[in-house]
């Protein structure tokens, strides 16, 4: 039996994979998300945050275009 709808599987990536990805010092990471030109984490604990992988694909790409 297959169900008639599932939720998205987003995957998140944690700084040091965002970093990797998009090269950028961890404060210029930050400095940035406060000026608004990099997307807002999302908090996966009480002291943890993890970015949506599809925005920072997003990221990359309009940035490389």
């Amino acid at each position: 039996m297959t169900p008639t709808s599932s939720p998205t599987d987003e995957t998140l990536l944690r700084l040091p994979q965002v970093l990797a990805r998009f090269p950028v010092s961890r404060s210029g990471w930050y400095q940035g998300i406060k000026a608004g030109k990099y997307p807002q984490p999302v908090r996966i604990g009480e002291r943890a945050v993890a970015w949506k992988a599809s925005d920072i694909r997003r990221l990359v790409q309009t940035t490389n275009a």
